[in-house]
């Protein structure tokens, strides 16, 4: 089982692929909390050199305060990560799965949340 929804943009470049993907994410309710350029940190920290690639914690507020709201240390599992990363033939997108992450805790309610978020970030997806 896949622990993330992915999407390839064939021949894309990795600027417009994460704009676009901004856009989305706000159209679904989600805002961008932290953000890591990955490929800098690794250059920076130890001298590697790798493709670009650049993590964003996206939190949807709404849903993240139902999910604390049912289990308050359920915020160790936010917010959501994607990465962005330059891949051969264009740039791919991987969001966590909330629902994969979400079945480490035994809550039904927690799991529609999940759920719920899932379909959130698919369709955030889809529109990029």
């Amino acid at each position: 089982m896949s622990y993330t929804v992915d999407k390839l943009f064939q021949n894309g470049d990795i600027a417009d692929v994460e704009d676009r993907t901004r856009k989305a994410l706000s159209d679904k309710g989600f805002g961008i909390l932290t953000e890591i350029d990955v490929k800098a940190t690794m250059k920076a920290k130890i001298d590697a050199d790798i493709a670009a690639c650049k993590i964003l914690g996206a939190c949807n507020p709404n849903m993240a305060y139902q999910a604390i709201g049912i289990g308050p240390r359920v915020g160790a599992m936010l917010p959501c990560n994607l990465i962005l990363r330059a891949v051969e033939g264009g740039v791919e997108v991987s969001a966590i799965d909330p629902e994969a992450s979400m079945r480490a805790i035994d809550n039904d309610d927690l799991e529609k949340v999940a759920a719920e978020m899932r379909g959130l970030l698919s369709e955030a997806l889809e529109a990029v």
